[in-house]
């Protein structure tokens, strides 16, 4: 059973870069506006994680959430849309690449800017007895971010259901990680009060187990 669940994430993951490739083409051929940061080498984190999903839980996306969206079950065409700024796309073509929309899903491009948006969030739907998760997609450089831990306080102290996944490259635009962070991620995380879990991408099998 394993292996023909990691078959089928590996081949969404697959997807989203088939995707992720031709929107740098696109790019590269000057036909979208603005920039296009994509998932490239993190496609299955969200696959993963969307798998443990249902129609009640809420994603909080970043600057590279395409594959969010798609893992999520965003329609496919209608980012395409509006990647390339037409009305039809997911955000009426106004968003681009950072800022998208569906009834599930919202992303923007500021460094931790959901985090506390997505705390709050699924805080509400706690105080309204609404059994649902949020999730929220951070970077390694959201970690140099006050804001981030501003939304770790909080939804410790509100015990909110929400999900922080860090997809760490070791990389922020094009400082490596190790020149800018000092001490240690699950300290920090545990110092709120928070559950730390710390998986390998390229272990799937310990992905899943670590979800369940």
């Amino acid at each position: 059973i394993l292996d023909n669940i990691n078959k089928s994430m590996i081949e969404e993951a697959l997807r989203i870069r088939l995707v992720e490739e031709a929107f740098l083409q696109l790019f590269s051929e000057g036909r979208m506006n603005g920039t296009v940061h994509t998932c490239v080498g993190q496609e299955i984190i969200p696959v993963i994680v969307s798998s443990f999903l249902d129609e009640n839980d809420t994603i909080f996306s970043n600057h590279r959430g395409h594959g969010h969206y798609i893992a999520a079950g965003g329609d496919q065409k209608k980012l395409l849309a509006e990647m390339l700024g037409k009305k039809t796309g997911t955000s009426g073509g106004i968003g681009g690449s950072q800022h998208l929309i569906s009834s599930n899903f919202f992303s923007n491009g500021i460094q931790g800017g959901m985090t506390s948006v997505a705390s709050g969030f699924s805080y509400s739907k706690k105080n309204k007895n609404q059994s649902a998760l949020s999730v929220c997609y951070i970077g390694d450089g959201t970690l140099g971010e006050g804001h981030l831990y501003e939304s770790f306080g909080l939804s410790s102290y509100f015990k909110s259901p929400i999900v922080y996944v860090l997809e760490n490259n070791r990389y922020a635009q094009s400082t490596p990680f190790e020149q800018v962070f000092r001490g240690d991620i699950k300290k920090r995380v545990e110092g709120f009060g928070l559950n730390y879990y710390k998986v390998d991408i390229w272990n799937i099998e310990n992905f899943v187990k670590t979800l369940e």
